[in-house]
């Protein structure tokens, strides 16, 4: 699995993975027909007032990073980013001008939090059910041997 993010206006790469754009606007001057996205998950972009406000006042950034996670927390879709990620490598794409300061980091660096933390529950899960085992062999072992 490999996520990053990409300005959609940048080059196509053949490392790219699945391209999936995450804006809730169509970007200026991209053609459908040759822009190269996979899908389009606009409904996991900030609301239009979160959008609106950090385009008008970019030193909102930070403000803007803790509502845009807050409005992740609760969007279904992430989940199925997480699970489709797990099976393919994926670039995020943004339209946004500002390369540093973009729903598109904020989204990458929640989701890669996202997954570790999946990965861990997973982990240990597999440790536990692993555990059961021994125990339920130790127990028949036992109980052959009375």
């Amino acid at each position: 699995m490999i996520l990053g993010i990409k300005s959609i206006y940048d080059k196509t790469g053949i490392t790219d993975g699945k391209r999936i754009l995450v804006d809730r606007l169509w970007p200026r001057g991209v053609r459908r027909s040759t822009a190269n996205i996979d899908t389009w998950m606009k409904d996991i972009a900030p609301s239009n007032a979160l959008r609106l406000k950090l385009h008008a006042h970019p030193e909102w950034y930070p403000m803007f990073k803790k509502k845009y996670l807050a409005e992740l927390e609760r969007n279904p879709l992430v989940n199925s980013l997480i699970n489709r990620s797990k099976r393919e490598d994926i670039m995020l794409l943004y339209a946004s001008r500002n390369h540093r300061q973009n729903n598109a980091i904020v989204l990458m660096s929640f989701l890669r939090e996202r997954i570790a933390t999946v990965d861990k529950e997973d982990r240990k899960k597999e440790e536990q059910r692993q555990k059961a085992m021994v125990r339920r062999e130790a127990s028949l072992t036992i109980q052959k041997q009375k």
